[in-house]
């Protein structure tokens, strides 16, 4: 299948061949006709499947159809989203997408002055993509209206679950119109968001694709058995090889993140870090810095790097493992993208060894443990059978330690009334539109020069 047989306008086919992308993900193509039908949507997909695409497209169509707004300068669409990385991400996608049309849109995100986005606002735009802070604020200055919305997508509910702004999105949600069209994408579907979509979502299309172990199976991975107290010199080691040419890197903590970033840059790496504590424009100045190549390191928390997306980003490395799976599958998924190569090489001491035990449940892949570094600690992994008690042994023997719980993927499927009908997730070749490594079936050829927003 191809753009063109979903039945896009023509400004938004043209601005997809000018980007180079001709065939739809699977989330795309399951996606995109039902919202181009005005249904309601519930769509679990992860990180690189093409799901900015999934909702932008069809929204795009439908203003663009719809005309001018009534009353003018009014707000049409509302993205809501977890991170100001992941707003600034979309922004740019509907920049891409919507660049023959005359749609409008701003994004509005705390962290920086309100004054240049409210001047926005006041000009009048039809799509507001927004973090929950900033928009309730300038919602209760009586400075933003959503009186007037038709379109509300609700974009990485887990996360917003996880970051704890559920109670955020009711607020706004409460002062949105009852009769919309309502899109939620999610990751996960913990039972939180479950009743959350059951409150908000009118008889919706179920889509579901790429189960989330599929996403690591072509990228190479390694794990190495390091004493809690040398991981920072075996980073400082790796960093210092040419192997390495550049970097992503995840601490668990903020106060991590900084200190590994000090610790390399007085070692000559540079680094820096980003973190929520960071002002906004010192995480741009950074990820700029980073995708420009004039740093080697970027060190980021698990929040913080939602929503990063850097073009040949051939290394992910985990200091610290995470203690849910998913975060692991999410974090190594930054790498490899659009038939890239792509490496995650991932820390262990011996209070991880459950959490390396659960991410090989998930991924159902054995991770090769690399011996062959200085810093080499002599570990052995835990059964995968094991449980709370091969747990309690390995915390009795570390000192200390918190497993974390094995959730399991969800089985992917095909576009349906009810989550109970879910068939194969389909198949197409090309190049496709936000598109990252694992992010479904289908080979694609990769454009010359340009790769394209996300």
């Amino acid at each position: 299948m191809t753009f063109s047989e979903l039945q896009l306008i023509e400004p938004l086919l043209q601005a997809l061949h000018e980007e180079g992308y001709t065939t739809p993900t699977p989330i795309q193509e399951q996606a995109i006709p039902p919202v181009l039908n005005g249904d309601d949507l519930l769509g679990c997909a992860q990180t690189g499947t093409g799901k900015t695409a999934a909702f932008s497209l069809p929204l795009l169509h439908r203003l663009h159809e719809a005309g001018p707004a009534h009353p003018a300068k009014a707000i049409r669409a509302l993205i809501l989203t977890p991170t100001r990385e992941l707003a600034l991400q979309i922004g740019d996608s509907i920049k891409a997408y919507g660049r023959h049309t005359k749609i409008k849109y701003t994004v509005v995100f705390g962290g920086v002055g309100q004054v240049p986005q409210v001047e926005q606002i006041k000009r009048g735009v039809d799509i507001v993509v927004a973090t929950p802070g900033r928009l309730l604020d300038l919602m209760n200055q009586g400075l933003l209206s959503l009186k007037h919305i038709e379109t509300f997508i609700l974009d990485e509910a887990d996360r917003m679950l996880d970051m704890g702004f559920i109670h955020d999105v009711r607020k706004v949600i409460a002062q949105i119109p009852t009769n919309r069209q309502t899109l939620l994408f999610s990751a996960t579907m913990p039972q939180e968001i479950q009743k959350l979509s059951a409150s908000i979502l009118r008889d919706p299309v179920y889509v579901e694709v790429t189960p989330v172990s599929s996403t690591v199976e072509k990228i190479t991975q390694k794990v190495f058995f390091v004493d809690k107290t040398t991981k920072r010199a075996l980073l400082k080691h790796l960093l210092q090889g040419e192997e390495i040419q550049r970097a992503l890197i995840f601490s668990r903590t903020k106060h991590g993140a900084d200190r590994i970033a000090k610790e390399l840059s007085k070692a000559g790496i540079s680094a820096q870090s980003i973190h929520g504590d960071k002002a906004q424009s010192s995480r741009v100045k950074a990820l700029t810095q980073f995708k420009n190549n004039e740093l080697k390191a970027l060190v980021a928390t698990d929040i913080a790097a939602r929503g990063i997306d850097v073009d040949d980003l051939t290394h992910v490395i985990n200091v610290d493992l995470p203690n849910e799976p998913e975060t692991y599958v999410h974090r190594i998924g930054r790498t490899g993208r659009a038939g890239a190569e792509g490496m995650a090489l991932s820390f262990c001491d011996d209070t991880e060894l459950p959490y390396l035990r659960d991410i090989e449940k998930l991924t159902k892949q054995n991770i090769p443990v690399e011996e062959d570094q200085p810093f080499h600690a002599d570990y052995t992994k835990l059964p995968l059978s094991g449980g709370k008690a091969t747990d309690k042994i390995a915390r009795k023997n570390s000192g200390g330690g918190n497993p974390g719980q094995n959730r399991g993927p969800r089985s992917g499927g095909q576009g349906g009334r009810r989550p109970d009908q879910r068939q194969g997730a389909s198949q197409s070749g090309g190049r496709r539109p936000d598109q990252r490594q694992g992010s479904g079936q289908g080979s694609g050829s990769k454009p010359s020069g340009n790769r394209g927003p996300r």
